[in-house]
């Protein structure tokens, strides 16, 4: 787990929005924030969940509220952004997996990945952008993925909505520091994370590329939040993808398929009693986990 340092981010008195945060990691770094200080705002497609979330905060004497939104809705995210007020830090969390060959993927759920893992990174951050900017201070997390550091097989759209998010953060980093606004970015690009989201899923190495504990994953997000860091990588070994990249494609390939990477959802499942985490219904084709933005290599 290697990142670089910029500008920390207390979270002691901060508002911090999580999408998707009704379960899974998004739920856990509710509650991790909240034990940190925070007051914490839950977006969530499901009501129910995100109440849930709420009263879990609440049960350990933080303080948290809720909001329904599709987080690919630009109206309804617009809507709830008035309704939320101003945030110091934006947790782009909100994610969802096919976990199909291209051929078997329906188009409708090709683009619903898009929509959630892509464009909503848009509407919610702008959203509340210009407010950290004209107050000059504030953060914007994105939960990636180790699939937006090499593509995976049965992820051709999962893989490149995560790609996507990388370049989203890296873009945007630039822009402010361009720019001179003291705001911080951090991209967040974990492996298999076990919440569900990616049930089935197999790793050949687990010494070296492990099934990681969502609580493990919560905690080091928002310690890595505080600290000022702008990339959190989990496992160490991810980080070596982009320094394999100077092979030739075929000995690249080798290296992964040899680390069972393309091998990893073969048996995949995913959560098939669907919840949506500030996503839309599930679509027609393919199975659909919802809610965490959870990560694979």
């Amino acid at each position: 787990m290697t990142t670089s340092r910029s500008r920390g981010y207390p979270l002691d008195g901060a508002r911090v929005l999580i999408t998707g945060a009704g379960s899974g990691i998004g739920r856990l770094m509710a509650l991790e924030a909240a034990r940190r200080g925070a007051e914490v705002i839950i977006w969530d497609l499901d009501d129910a969940a995100a109440r849930g979330t709420v009263a879990a905060v609440t049960a350990q004497g933080g303080t948290a509220r809720s909001l329904r939104v599709d987080v690919t809705d630009r109206q309804a995210v617009a809507r709830a952004a008035d309704e939320t007020g101003a945030v110091d830090v934006v947790i782009n969390n909100a994610g969802v997996v096919t976990g199909a060959r291209l051929l078997d993927a329906s188009e409708d759920s090709i683009q619903r990945t898009l929509e959630v893992n892509v464009m909503a990174l848009f509407w919610v951050t702008r959203a509340f952008l210009g407010g950290m900017i004209s107050r000059g201070r504030g953060a914007v997390v994105t939960v990636a993925s180790a699939a937006g550091w090499t593509g995976v097989a049965r992820q051709t759209d999962y893989s490149a909505s995560k790609w996507a998010a990388i370049g989203f953060t890296e873009s945007l980093r630039h822009e402010l520091r361009a720019d001179g606004h003291p705001i911080n970015t951090l991209v967040v690009c974990p492996y298999y994370i076990d919440t569900g989201m990616f049930d089935g899923v197999q790793t050949r190495y687990p010494a070296l590329l492990p099934i990681l504990k969502p609580e493990q994953v919560a905690r080091s997000v928002i310690s890595a939040l505080e600290a000022g860091r702008q990339q959190l990588v989990m496992p160490p070994l991810v980080r070596w993808v982009p320094a394999l990249r100077i092979l030739p494609v075929r000995i690249f390939d080798r290296i992964l398929d040899t680390l069972g990477v393309n091998q990893t959802m073969d048996h995949f499942t995913g959560r098939t009693a669907v919840r949506t985490g500030g996503d839309q219904p599930p679509a027609k084709g393919g199975s659909t986990s919802t809610s965490e933005s959870s990560a694979t290599g």
